[in-house]
């Protein structure tokens, strides 16, 4: 029952917290009286010499059979200060004791994949800025649609990757709260003073129902689910760079540290690190999965199930953090074969929805520009032809209300620097998203 029921091999990656949480109640309980200051002063001191002995290796957990990071921490405390350590105990629970543990983790892990998100933000900017002109060929239905920038391409996953941001912002504010002092679920006795221990610990609030406080775990929901939304962009992203690196597609070479060879085959040049990233999506989903069904069902307040929450919360985070990390390495050592993409951006008469605009703007209603167009594509197609190869005496033959212009429109680049409106591809439009981009990261 023990090894069933010992959670010290997932929670002991806790102990910072948990010594930094017993050293603000401690100092607590002595300034409210609530214990000796004698007593607060050896406690605080003996967690203190815990947890350098912690830092520096000198103690491990691999041989502890303690049943959690708290019974571990109060042991080894005993052990060093004899039974004065028991008062440490004094006016908090276990419960509200992991929830304090758990919300100073996540606080931590939140501005952590920030900061990576920012990272990969940061290469797709420069990358894009790199290759600001380059044009990509956009797809619908995975087919040909219509030309854009490769920039404009790339800054679609850093506006992906803000909204991301601002989710995690949001998780922050609300993993932002006090929850020692409900201690098991009805608060306590004891005059404690949570202000105190909230701005000794750097919390912006207090909760405010005790059996709220224990039984909560929205926070981690919240977390996990918006770390599951970074993941999806992240498979996007990796299906995208799979693709592009297959020799059909020939648009992008992954650096070598991020691709692999066969085992049997030696011409082979895997895109490993994104298929990776791709399958480890399902990973947070799993995690996002788990954390829900957990907490499903549950009566207040707390119900020894929730000692089943760290894992899938420590290993979306793992696993999102790292995906970021890898990405970024990708986006900021890839190489991009301009000539490839501008090659493929032409062809599927991806410029045929210009050919129309170009007709409305003439004068002539969009659905008779769009037969008119369609029948210029079915010319092209039964002479093997592409738009451009079209001469103007052929689209006067099409239709008399043809005129130079449409020589133009058939262009790639004419057709990229059409696309004025706000938001769009066009190259003024893009310019517009990098500085706006760049003014975020910089704020």
């Amino acid at each position: 029952m023990l090894r069933f029921s010992s959670s010290l091999p997932v929670d002991c990656r806790l102990w910072r917290y948990d010594i930094r949480g017993s050293l603000a109640h401690v100092e607590m309980l002595g300034a409210q009286s609530i214990i000796p200051t004698e007593d607060a002063n050896t406690i605080a001191a003996g967690l203190r010499e815990l947890e350098g002995r912690l830092e520096r290796g000198e103690l491990g957990f691999a041989e502890a059979d303690d049943e959690d990071i708290h019974s571990f921490v109060e042991r080894e405390l005993t052990q060093k200060i004899g039974p004065v350590a028991g008062k440490l105990h004094t006016a908090r629970s276990r419960n509200d004791q992991i929830a304090l543990d758990v919300r100073l983790y996540l606080k931590d892990a939140l501005r952590a994949a920030q900061t990576e998100v920012r990272a990969l933000q940061a290469a797709l900017i420069a990358r894009a800025d790199e290759h600001f002109d380059a044009i990509l060929p956009g797809y619908t239905h995975l087919q040909r649609a219509q030309p854009v920038l490769l920039s404009h391409h790339l800054l679609a996953y850093f506006w992906m990757l803000q909204r991301d941001f601002e989710r995690l912002e949001e998780c922050f504010a609300r993993a932002d709260v006090l929850p020692l002092g409900a201690a098991a679920l009805a608060g306590t006795t004891f005059p404690i003073d949570r202000q105190r221990v909230a701005k000794a610990l750097g919390f912006a609030r207090v909760s405010r129902n005790s059996l709220d406080t224990v039984a909560d775990r929205d926070h981690l929901l919240e977390s996990v689910s918006a770390l599951s939304l970074v993941a999806l962009h992240l498979s996007r992203l990796g299906e995208e760079l799979v693709l592009w690196s297959a020799p059909e597609w020939g648009f992008v070479r992954l650096a070598d540290r991020f691709s692999t060879g066969s085992s049997i085959m030696p011409q082979k040049r895997n895109p490993d690190s994104m298929e990776l990233v791709r399958g480890k999506a399902a990973r947070v989903f799993g995690d996002f999965s788990a954390l829900w069904s957990l907490v499903k069902g549950l009566p207040l307040t707390y119900n020894r199930d929730l000692q089943e929450d760290k894992e899938p919360l420590f290993d979306a985070f793992d696993t999102v953090i790292a995906s970021l990390q890898i990405s970024r390495g990708v986006i900021e050592t890839a190489t991009f074969n301009a000539e490839k993409m501008r090659s493929v951006a032409g062809g599927g008469f991806a410029t045929a929805t210009d050919v129309a605009d170009y007709l409305v703007r003439r004068g002539i209603p969009f659905r008779e520009a769009h037969e008119i167009t369609g029948a210029a594509v079915r010319l092209c197609e039964n002479t093997n032809r592409e738009l451009w190869d079209l001469t103007l005496e052929e689209w006067k033959e099409l239709d008399a209300r043809f005129d130079e212009g449409v020589l133009e429109s058939v262009k790639v680049e004419g057709s990229v620097a059409g696309r004025q409106s706000e938001g769009g591809t066009a190259p003024q439009r893009v310019r517009e998203q990098l500085e706006e981009a760049r003014t975020l990261l910089a704020g």
